[in-house]
């Protein structure tokens, strides 16, 4: 039988954007956090790379926020731009206090003003400003981020629920507009449960998982943003989807990112002859914004008729590149591609839902009650 629950909060979604959230909310709130499958299923244990935040004394605000307006063609909010890149080091601070283990500088302090972390460079930015674990970066903060929520006695972390609908006062016949909560379906069960809710947190990912190529897991789906719109939410910039340059291209591989920090430590695009391409679309090379890299590895492929290019970081040495890239190293070695030896077959993939639900700075959307955060949002950063 279908049951009934109430809390304070429920966050639909147990990514990096739910789990923190419920971590930053007041302990005497009660808080419920949905996972449609188990909860690390999400995009968030799979992401690579890192987080793009301003830390080395060289860096500043200002130059992190012109990248990322030029990364973004001039079409980003530069508001919202500007107060992310503004409070990126409190945020990266706040992992490390909640003990995400990034990879420390074994040569801190010699130059780069004592910040102890390793800090790498990805495309479209002019300073190594990416703080990341190795090359598990998704895995090391959702395992911490999750660590913390299960010692909180007031977070109540459910598997296997899917969000099918949100509860507002308007379809209940109630004066007013506002969220009160979602059914939602227990696939242990079978039922579809009523979950209540002061406040409902949308925290669901975006929408990648259409394309044929896609780093993405098969939950992120875009049924966050639907339900917001079916209720009233207005939802924006839905056709901006930000395209990975290299995923891996192997007929057994369903879905493996290769990181855009090979590209930042060196590693060259190739075609299958060896020749090196991006040179002739953007001065910036490997290292131009995803958007022109992506695009240039896929002229390359309609112009040739060819199924991928090739990523090659061999001409580094054997130890930097196990050190450094050890989950790709090992991922790739199951499919019998020695990253140290060779190159690596690469294809751009759908990675990011720029657009999504419209709110606020604080993540308000148009219903009262209702909260987008993370990629379901859209905020006019990306």
């Amino acid at each position: 039988m279908s049951q009934q629950f109430q809390h304070d909060v429920l966050v639909i979604g147990s990514g990096a954007a739910g789990l923190s959230l419920a971590l930053t909310l007041p302990s005497h709130l009660r808080i419920a956090v949905l996972s449609k499958g188990d909860l690390a299923n999400g995009s968030t244990f799979w992401a690579q790379g890192g987080v793009a935040a301003v830390l080395d004394d060289t860096d500043t605000v200002q130059s992190h926020v012109e990248d990322t307006l030029n990364a973004g063609g001039g079409l980003c909010n530069e508001d919202a731009v500007r107060f992310t890149v503004e409070h990126s080091r409190e945020a990266i601070q706040w992992l490390i206090d909640q003990g995400v283990p990034f990879t420390r500088d074994e040569h801190a302090g010699s130059d780069d003003g004592g910040f102890e972390f390793h800090l790498t460079r990805e495309g479209g930015h002019s300073h190594r400003r990416i703080i990341h674990a190795a090359d598990a970066t998704g895995a090391a903060i959702f395992k911490t981020l999750l660590d913390q929520a299960r010692q909180r006695p007031n977070i109540q972390l459910l598997e296997q629920r899917v969000a099918v609908d949100l509860i507002t006062e308007k379809r209940l016949g109630l004066p007013g507009e506002r969220c009160l909560g979602a059914y939602v379906l227990n696939r242990t069960s079978g039922e579809v449960d009523t979950y209540g809710a002061r406040f409902t947190i949308l925290a669901s990912g975006g929408a990648a998982f259409y394309y044929l190529y896609t780093s993405i897991s098969d939950g992120a789906c875009g049924d966050g943003i639907a339900m917001a719109w079916r209720s009233g939410c207005r939802v924006a910039n839905l056709e901006f989807n930000q395209f990975h340059p290299t995923c891996l291209y192997h007929p057994q591989a369903k879905s493996f990112l290769i990181t855009e920090a090979l590209r930042g430590e060196g590693a060259h695009l190739k075609l299958p002859n060896g020749e090196r391409f991006m040179q002739r679309f953007d001065p910036r090379a490997e290292l131009a914004p995803r958007d022109i890299v992506a695009r240039a590895i896929d002229h390359e492929m309609k112009r040739l008729g060819i199924d991928c290019v090739y990523l090659d970081i061999s001409h580094k040495p054997e130890a930097f590149i196990k050190t450094h890239f050890p989950t790709v190293y090992e991922r790739c070695l199951t499919f019998n591609i020695d990253i140290t030896k060779g190159p690596i077959p690469v294809v751009p993939a759908a990675h990011y839902t720029c657009g999504g639900v419209m709110v606020d700075q604080h993540g308000r959307t148009d219903v009262p009650g209702l909260y987008a955060i993370g990629e379901t949002s859209f905020t006019g950063l990306h």
